[in-house]
């Protein structure tokens, strides 16, 4: 099988800023606190254990305890919930939105980077306790984003609507979606086990938060991962301070436009608004906005005077919910956090952060770009092993693995630089001879070894283009191959529900995939399944 490793800088799937990220490029090391190698969380771990108010400790545990009162749950994530009282007790977190049955397959990578962080930390700094925390984006209200996920090509997509939380969202209506995708499953075992999976997890609970704990917890429970929903009214209790001087001094709009200013040769990810928080009720996520000292609830006819929206923070906690500048200090403030696992994109707006944390007396997370994977079939490994590809080959834009496999096929050589380093050599000789001569011959000679040099360019091109017709059976079943790795030639890991490896793997899956992954290495994983 191919044997050479892909580094995520060679993928070709990473931008410039995480290129440069992961390779600690001097201009970014200003916008993170520590590089995320396993000797750099002694450091952490003390930083952290100076900031944090371990007040909120009993507050969090208080929280999770009631959360998972009448849910089936590990031993060992009991004992993980139990460890969060102690000082010496810190966590690795991962968040991710609330995607009906997982979403896409890097749900699960994000999980699995998580919890084998914890364990190399353990294994380090054995008098600590390392726990992995799933934060669940309950508060977003972006439905249209995770209500489908697709299984063998087809997308199965839940028809509703919703305007508010979507962890509040009710489950009603989703028996008729898991009708249609059980028939797609068949009767198998392991298709047995997905729809029970399925069916307990979304026509058991009553709302989308309970039925992704569900999920979440009967595919990594055995592991220890603790499950937090942070739409409560407890732990944003905890973060009234630091609401209240979004609210009345907009700390975070200053601090990240002076960041953003440090990234403009970059993509920006997200833009700060003034204010960086939502009100939120069951049915409505809308952005709180200043105007002329009076604070409105965006597209409502809700408005608050400032005594009136601080006596409304201190009394109703609840209804106030983060954006996607403000969830990462929220989960900082709650949590005794280490680090943030999670994707390039993830990671590009936490670079947006630091000096906002600063302002506000936050420690920094350090910050892990999650682990990436391509899993491949035996079937799959033995065609490319046939067709002499690497992995590097596969994961090229498709153009260049045609170009590739056509000249590894050819029975000769199709590439004409010898030709044409040939045709250098004899222009220099004429050259040297027209600069002895008359000036206007050297223009003479340029012209000609200018249009030799582009008639062997064009005999290339028309020889690989001849030859691709001739192996266009060889050529077909390279290009089947990528967009079988790579459906709609992007990431697999972006497109495919794990729920199709687990039909043909079943158990074996998750296990494999945590016996595989390794957090703080930068490379594409590639699992032979």
């Amino acid at each position: 099988m191919p044997t050479d490793c892909i580094s995520y800088k060679n993928s070709g799937y990473f931008s410039p800023l995480m290129n440069e990220y992961l390779a600690e490029k001097s201009n970014l090391q200003s916008l993170y606190n520590r590089f995320p190698t396993l000797e750099n969380f002694e450091g952490q771990i003390l930083e952290k254990q100076g900031n944090y108010n371990n007040a909120n400790r009993a507050t969090l545990v208080s929280v999770l305890e009631k959360q998972y009162s009448g849910i089936a749950t590990s031993h060992l994530t009991q004992q993980n919930i139990e460890a969060l009282k102690g000082s010496n007790t810190f966590t690795i977190t991962t968040g991710h939105q609330l995607n009906l049955f997982s979403g896409p397959l890097y749900f699960l990578y994000k999980i699995i980077s998580t919890i084998n962080l914890t364990k190399e930390l353990k294994a380090k700094y054995p008098a600590y306790n390392f726990v992995p925390i799933y934060w669940m984006a309950t508060e977003d209200h972006d439905f249209a984003e995770i209500n489908y996920f697709s299984f063998k090509g087809k997308k199965f997509r839940w028809n509703k609507e919703s305007n508010g939380p979507v962890g509040r969202l009710s489950t009603e209506g989703l028996s008729e979606l898991f009708e249609i995708y059980a028939q797609e499953l068949g009767s198998s075992t392991n298709a047995n086990t997905l729809k029970k999976l399925f069916s307990e997890a979304y026509l058991n609970h009553d709302n989308l938060a309970d039925a992704t704990r569900h999920l979440a917890n009967s595919l990594f429970g055995n592991q220890g991962l603790v499950i937090l929903d942070a739409d409560n009214q407890d732990l944003k209790r905890s973060f009234i301070p630091y609401a209240k001087e979004e609210l009345l001094q907009q700390t975070s709009h200053k601090a990240v436009l002076e960041t953003t200013q440090k990234l403009k040769d970059y993509n920006i990810q997200v833009n700060p608004r003034e204010i960086n928080l939502f009100y939120i009720e069951d049915q409505l996520r809308e952005r709180i906005v200043l105007e002329n000292d009076v604070y409105k609830i965006n597209n409502t006819k809700k408005e608050f005077s400032q005594e009136e929206i601080l006596r409304l923070l201190e009394n109703n906690p609840e209804m106030f919910s983060p954006n996607v500048i403000m969830r990462p200090l929220f989960q900082e403030v709650i949590l005794p956090n280490l680090c943030y696992i999670g994707g390039g994109g993830e990671i590009a707006y936490w670079l947006e952060l630091k000096n906002f944390f600063e302002s506000v007396k936050v420690t920094f997370p350090m910050l892990l770009v999650r682990n990436s994977v391509l899993l491949a079939t035996e079937k799959q490994v033995k065609k490319a092993d046939k067709l002499e590809l690497t992995w590097s080959d596969l994961f090229s834009k498709q153009a260049d693995l045609i170009n590739k496999v056509t000249k590894i096929t050819s029975e000769f050589p199709i590439d004409l630089t010898t030709q044409k380093e040939k045709l250098r050599k004899q222009f220099e000789t004429l050259f040297e001879l027209a600069r002895q001569t008359d000036k206007s011959f050297v223009g003479a000679v340029k012209a000609q070894e200018v249009k030799q040099t582009k008639g062997l360019e064009n005999l290339e091109k028309r020889l690989l283009k001849a030859q691709k017709r001739k192996y266009s059976d060889t050529l077909e079943r390279a290009t089947d191959l990528q967009n079988e790795l790579f459906p709609n030639k992007s990431l697999q890991e972006r497109q495919v529900n794990f729920s199709e490896y687990y039909l043909e793997n079943g158990p074996d899956l998750i296990p494999k995939l945590i016996s595989s992954l390794h957090p703080l290495e930068q490379n594409f994983e590639i699992i032979t399944l």
